[in-house]
C-alpha cells in the first residue's frame, strides 16, 4: 500500500491530523468530483466542509447497455446454478437484481445467490450482497479481480461453471484466465463505461487542473481514472499536471487501492483511505488538503491557502490571482517583515515600481475581516501577523 503514496505524505489508509476541526476545513479549496455514480452525494459531503466541487464526469456509466443479454444469461444460471458466483461491484450486482425485478425474476436471484458460493471484489460489492442478506464466502481485500482468480485456479476450477457479473468496462484478465483454466465462464453484463457526455467540459476542466485551478481530484472507480488520464492527454497537460502532483499542490485521492491503479501505473502518486467508502474518502480529502494548505493562526482566527482562494475562520475571501500571491508570500513568512521588492517579485507582470506593492498589499487588505492582519513596518516592508489576538 505505501507504495501509493508521495515523498512526504501519509500513506494511503493513515489519515493525517485536521488543524481547526472537520466542519469548514475545505473553505476557498476546489474539488473536481471526476465520478458519475454518486457524484451528488460525493460533491454534497465535500461543500459540507466548505469546498468548491466541479463535478465533471471522466466517463458515463450507461445502465441497461445490453439487458437483453443480462436477461438471458440470468435465465441460464436460473436452470443450471453456477458453482460459484463472482460479484465485482456493488453497484453492478444492484443492477442485476432491478433488472431481473423487472422481469419478475429477482426472488429467484436472492435464492440463487444464497444457495451458491459467491466471491466478493472488495468490500463494497460484500456490503451490497449483505443489503439483500447474503454473504459472501471470500472478499478480495484490495479489491483485485487477480486475487479472486488466483483464489480459484488454487482451488481448482477445471470442469467448474462459474458466473461473473461483470464491471463496466468487463474483466478479460478474470475471464480468459478461468477459461485458460478449464472453466465455464457465464458473463453477466450489467452496465458499460463510455466516453464522458460532455468531452468539452472534460477538456476544459483537464486545462484548468494544469493551470493550477483545483486543489484536489477525487476518484471513485479505476475507469474513472482511466479516462481522467485520457483527458490530460488529450488536452496536452499531463506534464504540467504531473508537476503539481510531484509538488503536492495536487491531490489525487481514490476510494479504494484498485481505483488507484491507473494512476500509479501512470506514474501519478495518490493516496486512499483504509476503508473503501465514500465517507472515508472525504475524510481523507479533509484532512490531506488540511494538512497540505499553508495555515497560520492570526488575530481574525484562522488563516488557511489553498490553490485558487484562502479562507479566515472558515470565511473564503475570494482573492485575485494577485491578492493570493502576495498573501501566500506573507504567509510563507509569518512574523517576519517583507520588503516591497520581494512583493513586486511575485506579482503578476514585470513592475518595478514600488507603488505596485503598495497597492497590491491595500487590495490585499481590503479583502480580509481584519485589515490588520498585515502590519506596516515603516521604510521597511509588510508583515502577517501570526498568533491569536491576546
Amino acid at each position: 500500500m505505501a507504495a501509493g503514496a508521495a515523498k512526504g505524505r501519509p500513506a494511503p489508509g493513515e489519515v493525517p491530523a485536521v488543524v481547526g476541526g472537520l466542519s469548514q476545513a475545505l473553505t476557498g479549496a476546489e474539488v473536481w468530483v471526476s465520478a458519475q455514480r454518486r457524484a451528488d452525494d460525493l460533491a454534497s459531503a465535500l461543500a459540507r466542509r466548505g469546498a468548491g466541487v466541479a463535478i465533471v464526469p471522466t466517463l458515463a456509466v450507461q445502465r441497461h447497455a445490453d439487458e437483453a443479454r443480462l436477461i438471458e444469461q440470468t435465465r441460464r444460471l436460473l436452470s443450471s446454478a453456477p458453482d460459484v458466483i463472482v460479484v465485482t461491484t456493488g453497484f453492478g450486482l444492484r443492477g442485476w437484481i432491478e433488472t431481473a425485478d423487472a422481469s419478475g425474476l429477482g426472488e429467484a436471484i436472492a435464492a440463487l445467490l444464497a444457495g451458491t458460493r459467491v466471491l466478493a471484489r472488495g468490500p463494497k460489492a460484500a456490503g451490497a450482497l449483505q443489503q439483500v442478506g447474503v454473504r459472501a464466502q471470500w472478499v478480495a481485500p484490495s479489491e483485485s479481480s487477480q486475487e479472486i482468480l488466483a483464489v480459484l485456479l488454487d482451488e481448482g476450477v477445471t470442469g467448474r461453471r462459474i458466473a461473473v457479473q461483470l464491471d463496466g468496462v468487463g474483466d478479460p484478465a478474470l475471464v480468459e484466465g478461468l477459461r485458460r483454466a478449464g472453466a465455464t465462464v457465464v458473463e453477466l453484463p450489467v452496465y458499460r463505461c463510455a466516453e464522458p457526455a460532455d468531452p468539452r467540459a472534460t477538456g476544459r476542466a483537464a486545462r484548468e487542473l494544469g493551470d493550477g485551478r483545483f486543489d484536489a481530484v477525487a476518484f471513485t472507480s479505476a475507469p474513472g481514472a482511466d479516462g481522467w488520464l485520457n483527458s490530460l492527454h488529450d488536452s496536452g497537460c499531463v506534464d504540467r499536471v504531473r508537476a503539481r502532483v510531484d509538488d503536492g499542490s495536487l491531490l489525487l485521492a481514490a476510494v479504494g487501492p484498485q481505483t488507484a491503479e491507473p494512476l500509479l501505473a501512470a506514474a501519478m502518486p495518490a493516496v486512499w483511505p483504509e476503508r473503501s467508502r465514500l465517507g472515508s474518502l472525504v475524510r481523507l480529502i479533509v484532512a490531506e488538503l488540511s494538512r497540505r494548505a499553508i495555515t497560520v493562526d492570526t488575530p481574525a482566527g484562522l488563516l488557511r491557502i489553498f490553490a485558487q482562494d484562502a479562507a479566515v475562520a472558515d470565511t473564503a475571501l475570494g482573492l485575485s490571482a494577485g491578492s493570493l500571491a502576495v498573501l501566500r508570500l506573507l504567509a510563507s513568512r509569518p512574523g517576519v517583515v517583507v520588503d516591497r521588492e520581494t512583493i513586486l517579485g511575485v506579482l503578476p507582470g514585470e513592475s518595478s515600481d514600488p507603488h505596485s506593492a503598495e497597492a497590491a498589499v491595500w487590495r490585499l487588505r481590503s479583502s480580509l475581516p481584519d485589515p490588520e492582519i498585515i502590519a506596516t513596518v515603516a521604510r521597511h516592508g509588510y508583515r502577517l501577523e501570526a498568533g491569536p489576538t491576546s
